[in-house]
């Protein structure tokens, strides 16, 4: 773990993502309740003792109702990759706690079929989902994920559609 700090000398929050893709390889996005028309990929906080395989596949299971044996996992970013939060949400999101994310990221095949997927979960982050073309899904996230958005979705280019 990297003990790399941002503004104002706040740490990073670790979190772990899913870039969950179908077999047309086009990748899961849900839009967020809290943020209307903002679309995003299955992503949560590393709790302690946990590690990031372990929190990537609990965020799959909490987010898109996706049991995990409905997944195959096919890659993995090789480094943390970063964000930094807007100056407006600097010293709010999280409590004030992090400067933004410090993210490793899973790839997995989607072996289930639709009906599998169910957003309706016991704590529901997104009101909508869709299968989206990773380009579509660049232009449809809140401009200060974009950017690792882009680089996570570069490493894994190759297996998309």
């Amino acid at each position: 773990m990297s003990d790399r700090t941002g503004p104002m000398g706040l740490p990073y929050r670790p979190c772990a993502g899913v870039v969950l893709i179908n077999g047309d390889g086009l990748v899961f996005a849900g839009q967020r309740i809290d943020t209307p028309d903002a679309w995003q990929m299955p992503q949560g906080g590393i709790d302690a003792g946990e590690t990031f395989h372990q929190a990537a596949l609990r965020e799959l299971v909490e987010e898109t109702g996706v049991s995990t044996d409905k997944v195959e996992i096919l890659a993995e970013t090789p480094d943390w990759v970063y964000y930094d939060l807007p100056p407006h949400l600097l010293g709010k999101a999280w409590k004030g706690r992090f400067c933004g994310q410090r993210q490793k990221w899973l790839l997995l095949r989607f072996t289930g079929r639709d009906g599998d997927v169910n957003i309706a979960t016991d704590h529901p982050e997104f009101d909508r989902w869709q299968w989206m073309r990773p380009d579509d899904l660049l232009d449809s996230i809140v401009p200060f994920k974009r950017q690792v958005y882009a680089e996570v979705l570069d490493i894994f280019r190759d297996r998309l559609a």
